[in-house]
């Protein structure tokens, strides 16, 4: 047996160590239920920027006040974007090794401290640098943190950069590539960024147009971040996510026939319960824009009723994003994040939100970005909304589909297609062609798979 006096000590060490126990329960809570996003995601980024003569001294400066601005979008330390930065010319010089900084003021600090060296343009060695002095050095590397480089050039090369590039990729880094004014060459640009080069190679004629492509890119290198799943669509693979696979619909609905001959889709019952852990489909949340895409039937009573197609409810039960049919009203209602804990809805009431609720086969489509939301019904633009800032969402809730509005209970219809595409400009390229009656025909080829051609007028 414990004597008195022992025991008095003991409880005495409880309780001199509860409050650190407390507070590091408390932290763990506050970071679990941190909002997820672009901001959040880890990444290793690594800067590589050409410092020759021809960039000149008052445009290495734009250079600096645009790598600022990118920067400043993400939580900067070991948990979140660790940021190197390489300026060359002749010789690479190591001006921010990787994850020095661990806050955004001590590397914007940093940034702004650079000095213009002058020299010539030594592309290849450069990009070689990188690999060898921040990536392989990098204490996250095999953990699958996304390793990206962007490098910014405006002229040609005068060392190769292919053999260069091609290790950088073998050892998963994305390259970015970005050049500036006529001296740039496309081939040498599309050798050295990932492919395809609409995604990945980027053109400016001059440095006071770097400031034109800054959202471009950031929204790029938050795709890198938070969709690292590709979805296969025609000739290509876009990055997003295929919410039927998350859901494991092929496992737990009914295989129908889908939208045109040849097609399939589910057989949602009410007996379904399509919900799934937001963290198991959406790790790092969602990037600032992105296109939602659906096509679904439903009949009957449904066509009166108001149901969630698709919401991201928080651990507590409260939304936080939902694509909602009101069948009241004939309208399609979006709700996204705002400030604070709180949410922002905005409502789509055309005649072309009408015709989702005629019991038919349709498309509905949503372009989000961080100042609007647009809806396409079968490829028909109806209505651009405007939004509010949207924060990231917690990830700790659950996702769901097929939900009576603030309800539980399963809404039966039928799905065809459920997906977000993390590529903004996807939305260009998205036809409705599946739908009977729009501009295009649907084509099975052997083995299953479909194409969509268009109709010639």
């Amino acid at each position: 047996m414990c004597s008195m006096a022992h025991k008095t000590k003991l409880l005495k060490l409880i309780l001199q160590s509860l409050p650190v126990m407390l507070l590091h329960s408390f932290c763990t809570a506050q970071d679990e239920d941190r909002r997820y996003s672009c901001r959040t995601a880890p990444s290793d980024l690594v800067f590589i920027l050409d410092g020759s003569w021809s960039v000149e001294d008052k445009n290495f400066a734009i250079v600096k006040k645009w790598l600022v601005n990118i920067t400043t979008n993400f939580n900067i330390g070991q948990r979140f974007t660790q940021v190197g930065v390489i300026q060359y010319s002749d010789d690479p010089v190591l001006q921010i090794p990787l994850g020095t900084y661990l806050s955004s003021t001590e590397l914007i600090e940093a940034m702004e401290s650079i000095e213009y060296m002058g020299g010539n343009t030594r592309t290849g060695i450069a990009i070689k640098f990188a690999i060898d002095n921040l990536f392989a050095h990098s204490e996250r590397g095999p953990n699958g943190v996304a390793k990206i480089a962007v490098v910014l050039t405006d002229g040609k090369s005068q060392d190769e950069v292919k053999l260069a590039a091609e290790e950088a990729r073998k050892k998963g880094i994305i390259l970015f590539a970005i050049g500036v004014g006529s001296e740039t060459e496309e081939e040498e640009l599309r050798a050295i960024a990932n492919k395809p080069s609409s995604t990945y190679v980027f053109y400016v004629e001059d440095y006071i147009a770097i400031t034109k492509i800054r959202e471009v890119i950031r929204q790029k290198l938050c795709e890198e971040t938070v969709c690292p799943t590709r979805i296969p669509v025609a000739a290509r693979d876009e990055k997003g996510f295929d919410i039927l696979i998350g859901l494991d619909f092929a496992k737990k609905a009914k295989r129908t026939k889908g939208s045109y001959s040849g097609s399939r889709a589910y057989l949602v019952t009410s007996r379904l319960d399509l919900t799934e852990s937001t963290r198991a489909i959406f790790p790092d949340g969602l990037p600032p824009s992105y296109v939602f895409v659906a096509t679904l039937k439903y009949k009957g009573s449904v066509t009166t009723e108001t149901w969630d197609l698709w919401r991201i409810q928080a651990l507590d039960g409260t939304p936080q994003m939902a694509v909602t049919l009101n069948g009241k009203d004939k309208t399609v209602m979006f709700t996204t994040t705002s400030m604070g804990n709180d949410t922002q809805t905005v409502t789509f009431s055309t005649q072309e939100t009408e015709k989702l609720f005629d019991e038919h086969w349709h498309q509905i489509r949503l372009l989000v970005s961080e100042q609007s939301v647009t809806l396409y019904v079968d490829g028909q633009q109806t209505e651009s909304l405007e939004l509010g800032p949207a924060p990231g969402i917690f990830v700790n809730g659950k996702t769901q589909v097929g939900k009576y509005f603030r309800k539980e209970e399963t809404i039966p219809f039928e799905i065809q297609k459920l997906r977000i595409y993390c590529d903004p400009e996807h939305n260009n390229r998205e036809t409705s062609c599946e739908i009977p009656g729009t501009d295009g025909e649907v084509r099975i080829l052997p083995g299953g798979n479909t194409i969509i051609e268009k109709k010639m007028f």
